[in-house]
Formats: C-alpha cells, structure tokens, sequence
C-alpha cells in the first residue's frame, strides 16, 4: 500500500460530482473528497466550471483516514489541473476512404484461406 502523507500534492482522477464536493480516486487504495469550501478561494457556484468526472488532477492531501483510506483534500492553492504532454491530433480522412480496404479485403480473405488450407 503506497504512503500518503498529509500536505503531499498527489495526482487523483475525479470519480464524482455533488453539490457540496468532489470525489476523487488518488489510487488503489485511497479515495477522497474535495469539499466545496477547498475549490476556490472566491464563490464556488457550479464545481463543473472547475473540474469534470474523468479529469485527472493534482490535489492537496490535507488529511489522511489510514483505517478507511480516505482523505480531504484541497485545490484551492496549487495549480491543480494536468499539463497534457500529449497533443491530440485531428484525424485526416483520406480521399480513397474505405476503398483501399474494399480492393484489399478480397486479397486478405484468399491469402487466408490458401494458408488455413496449407496448415
């Protein structure tokens, strides 16, 4: 079991949104829950503005539960959200579309069955 310790910053995956938190998964093992007030420090009306279910996001560890591996965490004075070092490209379709596969297909099916016969 890996050792989270209170005032770690730690990457977590929000899991849930209600009205009065956030749940997040920071591992296997432990959970925990972003309360309203450790979003932001000004006026939280909607928490979707701040995050989404499915982000994964840094958080805060302001105390650890070790019996129930639960934690309260906290975003408000770190900058929570994940540098993705991956960009997303636009897929380009080609023009020929399918018909690369249309003319391939008929020669991959003869291929196999001359090889299921042979084996």
């Amino acid at each position: 079991m890996s050792k989270i310790g209170k005032g770690k910053i730690i990457r977590g995956t929000v899991t849930g949104i209600e009205s009065y938190g956030v749940f997040v998964s920071c591992d296997d093992y432990y959970s925990g829950l972003i309360h309203i007030s450790e979003i932001s420090h000004g006026f939280v009306k909607n928490i979707t503005d701040f995050v989404k279910i499915g982000d994964i996001i840094l958080v805060e560890v302001l105390d650890v539960d070790e019996e129930l591996n639960h934690l309260k965490l906290s975003i408000k004075n770190i900058d929570y959200k994940m540098k993705n070092s991956v960009r997303k490209r636009k897929i380009k379709e080609t023009p020929l579309g399918f018909k690369t596969l249309e003319y391939k297909l008929p020669i991959w099916i003869e291929k196999a069955i001359n090889k299921a016969k042979n084996d």
